[in-house]
């Protein structure tokens, strides 16, 4: 008897599932081979599981769905892909224009921007970030606004609804901002679910958007849905970062710098 009509749909896709994540990728002439299906079949159990967000699609077929491990705290993570993020701030920070007001968010490729901005003047810089305060305090130049909330210990970030309430106050000409991962069909994603609505209202005080993350984030999923891709304009990036999620992204009208 033919596997498509012994087994339930729910059974033959958790047996697809364990099929992907073994193979790694897999088109719908082998899914159609390994379980006796038809294509339609196929199809419909690969767009089911892309739904559960377990696999993501792509041309002819399917990959395994690559998923951010839970984040380590910021002090932690200073030392993961260092260099990338030293190359990455430095490439953000140049994109930042005298006078500017600019948003910095939480996370250690963010606070490299902070870090490399040396020549702007007349900067206004508004922040939900202890560290991105503590190094530009000594900055007689710049103008920076500490939002207060309740203290994230382990990213030393504000986060919550007093936060979120400053921010309908406040417009910035660009928002620079990590992310634990990011794919082009989940989203921007993050692993903390409390901070989604404090991400949520930073984006959306920006004329531009500027994301920085490294290729370790790109692209994945996380457990928390922020926003779709759409609602950045600018990936700033590693060369290490796949060539065809780079090209996926600026498909959807997101410019990508790759340093």
């Amino acid at each position: 008897m033919p596997i498509e009509t012994a087994l339930s749909n729910l059974e033959r896709q958790q047996r697809l599932l364990g099929f992907i994540e073994e193979q790694q990728r897999i088109t719908i002439g082998q899914i159609c081979n390994q379980f006796s299906v038809s294509v339609a079949t196929a199809r419909r159990d690969l767009e089911a599981l892309a739904g559960q967000g377990k696999v993501q699609r792509v041309h002819g077929g399917a990959i395994a769905a690559r998923h951010a491990p839970p984040e380590p705290p910021v002090l932690v993570r200073a030392s993961e892909q260092s260099d990338d993020k030293a190359r990455i701030g430095r490439a953000t920070a140049d994109l930042i224009n005298d006078g500017e007001t600019v948003f910095l968010g939480s996370g250690t490729t963010v606070l490299e921007v902070a870090r490399n901005l040396h020549t702007q003047k007349n900067l206004t810089v508004i922040t939900n970030s202890v560290l991105v305060i503590t190094t530009l305090a000594d900055r007689p130049d710049m103008t920076v606004i500490g939002l207060g909330g309740i203290l994230r210990r382990t990213e030393m970030s504000l986060i919550g609804h007093i936060v979120e309430l400053s921010l309908k106050e406040l417009r910035a000409d660009k928002v620079i901002i990590g992310i634990r991962a990011i794919d082009v069909e989940r989203g921007l994603t993050n692993d903390y679910l409390p901070e989604t609505m404090t991400d949520r209202a930073i984006l959306g005080i920006g004329r531009e958007v500027i994301l920085v993350a490294d290729h370790t984030k790109c692209p994945a999923v996380s457990t928390a849905f922020v926003a779709p891709v759409s609602a950045i304009h600018t990936l700033v990036t590693d060369t290490e970062t796949s060539s065809d999620f780079v090209a996926a992204l600026k498909t959807h009208g997101v410019r990508v710098l790759t340093v």
